[in-house]
């Protein structure tokens, strides 16, 4: 597992206990932190004194693509996760991830369901598996969520890892590149928790994040595929106003009380 940090000591106590207690052990646990200033580095080093499993460093970077990659390249491991500093993983998850990859070990990557939460950590909604995902299908939308989602180690050397140049949709552009060569093996479970916040880095600036998954696509769609680009533009620029008007947050709303009504 590979945690990222920049003055993250708000939620960071409980991201790490989300780990750490999991009931399958056998794993390295890598903190990249960007040189915070707030208590985030001394949370660290305390669970790192009492944890052998916890390694770290505190360094400048140039941004998440590169902290992330960071992380990777200190990592040893066969399978490699990246949890946020706002985010946790949910009881019996890496136990579900390993029995997974030992019960279909051709596989190069995982992908899970994700649970919304709020900032006190109440339930919002969980996500659903796609039927398929195929790089064809990502193209349409970015289905996967990256706390979820756990990849052999070797495929970020094979493919380059994260690119440098992308600030909030560098996760989006390795899943496309990956699903261009392998399958994805889903996991019908929810694995980890994706906490909605105002601080969060895509709640601040889902605009621009937003365009530069439009962007993504834009390269990796075939230069031929005129239908596919513009239902690709069609779709950002519905999506745009939506973001603009404030209804995503209502559509997210709906949805969760969809669910809860049929799960009652």
């Amino acid at each position: 597992m590979i945690t990222i940090t920049f003055n993250s000591q708000q939620f960071l106590t409980e991201t790490i206990e989300s780990v750490l207690s999991q009931d399958f052990i056998d794993f390295e646990y890598i903190f990249v932190d960007g040189g915070s200033t707030d208590g985030t580095q001394e949370t660290i080093r305390r669970y790192a004194e009492h944890d052998s499993r916890i390694r770290w460093v505190s360094e400048p970077d140039n941004g998440i693509a590169d902290a992330m990659n960071k992380g990777v390249g200190l990592a040893i491991g066969d399978v490699v996760a990246h949890l946020h500093s706002d985010d946790s993983y949910l009881p019996g998850a890496l136990r579900q991830v390993a029995e997974a990859f030992e019960q279909f070990p051709s596989a190069r990557w995982l992908t899970g369901c994700l649970r919304y939460v709020d900032e006190a950590g109440q339930v919002l909604y969980d996500t659903r598996l796609k039927d398929v995902y195929t790089a064809q299908s990502l193209l349409r939308r970015n289905s996967i969520g990256h706390p979820a989602t756990f990849i052999r180690r070797e495929l970020f050397s094979e493919l380059g890892g994260f690119k440098m140049s992308l600030r909030y949709a560098m996760d989006y552009d390795l899943w496309l590149r990956i699903a261009s060569r392998y399958p994805l093996l889903p996991l019908p479970a929810v694995l980890a928790t994706f906490r909605v916040h105002a601080e969060s880095l895509s709640s601040r600036e889902l605009l621009k994040a937003f365009a530069e998954e439009y962007r993504i696509r834009h390269v990796f769609r075939a230069k031929h595929d005129a239908y596919g680009r513009f239902g690709d533009m069609l779709r950002y620029h519905r999506g745009r106003l939506v973001i603009l008007l404030g209804l995503n947050n209502l559509r997210k709303r709906l949805f969760q009380k969809c669910q809860r009504f049929f799960n009652a």
